[in-house]
């Protein structure tokens, strides 16, 4: 399943780059890379790891979950969470509130807001 991922992850890169008319060369600037880095992650000869996602999302202006769309195990995931099937781990989430800083967790609690009907609904 893993070199399907990064297979998939590759061509949504690639889809992207080419929309923004980006070369490689650039994306790699922008994320400290070389471009043969980022020839590796669109064939999916590479996986991409969790913080260079990250670099690539916000560079190429895209939620991390557009990585993620039309794959077959995540839209399982997402099928099951929505029915209620997934188990939250609440232990860890506050764990890991509780670390952030003050104004990570203003951030955060304004993004809850944000979408707090949604969130109200499930809690």
């Amino acid at each position: 399943m893993e070199d399907n991922f990064n297979k998939h992850l590759g061509n949504k890169l690639k889809l992207r780059r080419l929309a923004l008319g980006l070369t490689q060369t650039k994306v790699a600037k922008a994320i400290n890379v070389t471009f043969q880095q980022i020839q590796k992650y669109e064939k999916g000869t590479n996986g991409v790891s969790s913080i260079r996602l990250l670099q690539l999302s916000n560079y190429l202006k895209v939620p991390i979950n557009y990585f993620f769309e039309d794959f077959s195990e995540y839209l399982v995931n997402l099928e099951k969470s929505q029915e209620g099937h997934m188990n939250v781990n609440y232990n860890f989430l506050a764990k890991v509130y509780s670390e952030l800083n003050a104004d990570q967790k203003l951030k955060f609690n304004k993004t809850l807001q944000i979408s707090g009907s949604n969130i109200s609904k499930v809690v």
